[in-house]
């Protein structure tokens, strides 16, 4: 009875080292700790124009909106010198107005001379009439004066084909050279229109309501700000157009902890550069393929975006930021204190 009752006291310490642990773990809480950065939700850069048909080297700025201003839909963003694209506009319309003279003189000339050919053919169509009303005399003629009678008929048929062919090659070469003038002008004419929409791009308006940030760019040696004035390229952004009503945050997830993190999960965010503000906020994406590490080939991390709830106005993009992200305590996670980043 003895032995009994020791290994029954031995089980129920054993089941109370094994189990009194474990209830503990699933309650302590446990998260996943990433950082990132933050960026709006909705933002738009605003780059320099590219100019269709042209290849302009620079655009100079002549207005620009103040930095961190809040612009609303429709308002001027930043202007650019029209003047080029104005004075191409003006010159394409001389030359269309040109084109169109030339074009009415051709076609007026091209009349007379038809007229005119028309009038040789016609006239060359009676000698044929009349040199067979004279053939029908020869019988009572000599034979000398018939022959000249036929020579007559064969001639006015010659000078019949040959002015019949030279009608129809006058015709095509008059359609030719209209047909060149035609085409000078529909390529004033694009040129026209091309620089009229790019006169257009020269202003560029707010798509929709939010903070203006100013890009910085190199001027020499320095990078500063973009200003008034000056000379920027095409295809180069000059500013971005924020809504600071909704932020987010993106981050890198190692590779280990991305089967613990889905859709849904609920976050704490904090931002480095303001640690008394606390944010919640929501997982709302991971990347379906992980990307290198710039460092090492063999650390993949997969991208994930966490909404962020509320606004403040120090909550702005481009601020680092860390994550925290709630996961089930029997996912395998590590407690909250010896969490896994995902930098």
């Amino acid at each position: 009875m003895g032995l009994v009752l020791v290994s029954a006291s031995v089980a129920l310490r054993a089941r109370q080292t094994t189990s009194g642990p474990s209830r503990a773990a699933s309650t302590a809480p446990v998260a996943i700790r990433l950082s990132g950065t933050v960026e709006a939700v909705l933002s738009r850069a605003i780059i320099v124009p590219r100019l269709a048909g042209q290849t302009t080297p620079t655009l100079v700025i002549t207005r620009l909106v103040r930095p961190g201003s809040h612009v609303e839909p429709g308002d001027v963003l930043v202007e650019f010198d029209p003047q080029d694209q104005q004075r191409i506009v003006f010159d394409k319309q001389a030359e269309l107005d040109d084109l169109d003279g030339q074009i009415k003189k051709k076609q007026s000339d091209q009349m007379v001379a038809r007229s005119a050919d028309e009038g040789a053919l016609a006239q060359a169509d009676h000698d044929i009439a009349r040199a067979k009303l004279q053939i029908l005399s020869n019988q009572f003629l000599p034979r000398v004066d018939a022959e000249k009678n036929n020579l007559a008929l064969e001639l006015a048929n010659a000078t019949y084909a040959q002015l019949k062919r030279t009608f129809d090659l006058k015709r095509k070469a008059e359609a030719a050279d209209l047909k060149v003038l035609e085409i000078q002008r529909a390529r004033s004419d694009l040129a026209r229109q091309y620089a009229d929409d790019n006169t257009k791009l020269m202003v560029v308006r707010a798509p929709f309501a939010g903070l203006v940030v100013l890009r910085t760019m190199y001027t020499g040696s320095t990078q500063a700000e973009v200003v008034e004035g000056q000379e920027v390229r095409p295809g180069i952004p000059v500013l971005d157009i924020i809504d600071a009503s909704a932020m987010q945050v993106r981050a890198k997830l190692n590779q280990a902890d991305v089967g613990l993190v889905a859709v849904g999960q609920a976050a704490t965010v904090r931002l480095d550069a303001y640690p008394g503000l606390v944010f919640t906020g929501r997982v709302e994406s991971v990347a379906p393929l992980a990307t290198t590490s710039s460092l090492t080939q063999t650390v993949r991390t997969f991208v994930t975006v966490v909404s962020i709830k509320g606004t403040d106005p120090q909550l702005m993009p481009d601020l680092t930021a860390s994550v925290e992200i709630a996961v089930p305590a029997d996912a395998g996670a590590t407690p909250l204190s010896g969490g896994r980043g995902g930098c």
